[in-house]
């Protein structure tokens, strides 16, 4: 009774404690500007199950895909198991579903740890990879301090997980031989020979002890990861599956249109509805792109927040590779930061970041006098070539050149800024609709 009582304390805390840290991340997403769904629904299902659920993408590099697989696979059947760990810890009960589904039991815990063996050596190999073969996407310079550390922390929680679970089961396997009452008869595929191996020369009293630091230790492991998941780029194995359902379904590479640029181009040109209302001269200039999270979507920070850091982006990213300094990953990453710090700021309540101190600290009413520039250079967004190799490499759809072209279109539109070798290109076209600043008239050949 005791443990049961200090079980569903302690799931109660870590279950509510994680809620309120997914309900920030969700609040910080929300932050950005509503965008539109489009397409049809068909498609986005399409997507969902095959890049977020069969990992698609992923096996475009066959070694780390079939890692990642083995891992992905025994965490998906790992949760079976933990739905019996939770009725056990509620009812004070062992092995719950042992008795009632027999050999079938048998079999599904017999998989789950033949998944975990080979989640175990997954788990070391990625180590490795990190640590010690120098992988070039790893080493970046954005990929320093917490990102490093928090690749490794995951890995260390799953291998501390799978030997908790071998544990567990290996104890249990000796202490059926000696408490059959308690311990339900099971042959599991693993355990079966690896727990007597392990623990077969230990007292009855040594036996329990291990089991329950197994079980618990199980458990234990899982709130903490379910609690870290907010903090960590681990978050996209719940946020891969919104947010490949969300993602543009538009070609590649096509731009999202400016309503107030095409009409005044239009103008420009002729072209324009002769019964349209004049301007208002005196009207607030409109702002394009975005310098902040606000003006960015929310598709483009459930990109921020889905983000593996895998870096396959930036491993294509033609100015990467020549030596400049994008990086698409970090792009993202920076996004989720700022957003991260914006939403802790409106949480703080502090009126010092109210645009107006008279009305309370919100989404509408913050300036901290600082915006997404103060992560991002403008050398880094004006090396990007646009030319759609990081979208295509990401696993989980997200869209870093969206981002970048948002960053460029307040700078050059709002900002009227820009390198000095564009502008000569946006003033011809600005002043004589064309990219040659030429001194003849566009309509001087058919005089002649």
């Amino acid at each position: 009774m005791l443990q049961s009582i200090i079980f569903c304390l302690v799931a109660a805390a870590a279950l509510g404690y994680s809620f309120y840290q997914f309900r920030k991340v969700y609040a910080n997403i929300m932050m950005a500007k509503a965008e539109a769904v489009e397409g049809p629904t068909g498609e986005r299902w399409k997507n969902m199950i095959l890049v977020a659920f069969g990992q698609k993408k992923m096996f475009k590099r066959m070694i780390p895909a079939v890692l990642h697989f083995m891992l992905y696979v025994a965490f998906v059947f790992t949760q079976i198991e933990l739905i019996e760990i939770f009725i056990d810890g509620i009812f004070g009960v062992h092995r719950f579903f042992a008795d009632g589904l027999g050999t079938f039991y048998n079999f599904i815990i017999s998989t789950i740890e033949l998944l975990s063996v080979l989640a175990f050596i997954a788990t070391v190999i990625f180590l490795v990879r990190r640590n010690v073969l120098f992988i070039p996407r790893f080493n970046k310079p954005e990929m320093t301090g917490w990102p490093k550390l928090d690749a490794n922390l995951i890995l260390i929680f799953e291998l501390i997980l799978l030997v908790c679970i071998f544990t567990m089961n290996g104890t249990d396997e000796v202490l059926q031989g000696i408490d059959p009452a308690h311990y339900p008869d099971t042959n599991l595929a693993v355990t079966s020979w690896l727990g007597p191996a392990l623990f077969g020369g230990l007292s009855e009293g040594t036996l329990k002890v291990l089991e329950r630091v197994g079980w618990w230790g199980h458990i234990a492991m899982v709130f903490v990861f379910l609690n870290y998941l907010p903090k960590s780029k681990h978050l996209h194995i719940l946020l891969a599956f919104p947010n490949t359902y969300f993602a543009r379904l538009g070609q590649k590479g096509q731009m999202e249109n400016m309503p107030e640029i095409m009409n005044e181009v239009k103008s420009m040109m002729g072209l324009g509805d002769p019964n349209a209302p004049e301007p208002d001269m005196n009207a607030e200039l409109p702002e394009f792109g975005a310098n902040d999270v606000f003006e960015m979507s929310r598709i483009d920070l459930l990109g921020a927040y889905s983000c593996t850091e895998c870096g396959r982006c930036t491993s294509v990213c033609p100015a990467n590779i020549t030596g400049k300094k994008l990086s698409p990953r970090k792009i993202v990453m920076n996004l989720r930061d700022r957003s991260e710090e914006v939403g802790e700021k409106i949480r703080s309540g502090n009126t010092e970041f109210c645009k107006d101190e008279s009305q309370p600290l919100s989404a509408d009413n913050f300036d901290d006098g600082r915006n997404l520039w103060d992560f991002i250079s403008r050398e880094e967004v004006h090396a990007c070539t646009t030319c759609n190799a990081c979208v295509e490499a990401c696993p989980v759809l997200i869209n870093p050149l969206e981002m970048i072209l948002k960053l460029r279109r307040h700078e050059i539109l709002t900002e009227a800024a820009g390198p000095q070798d564009w502008l000569p290109l946006f003033n011809s076209i600005e002043n004589q609709q064309r990219a040659w600043s030429v001194s003849t008239s566009r309509t001087e050949w058919m005089n002649e």
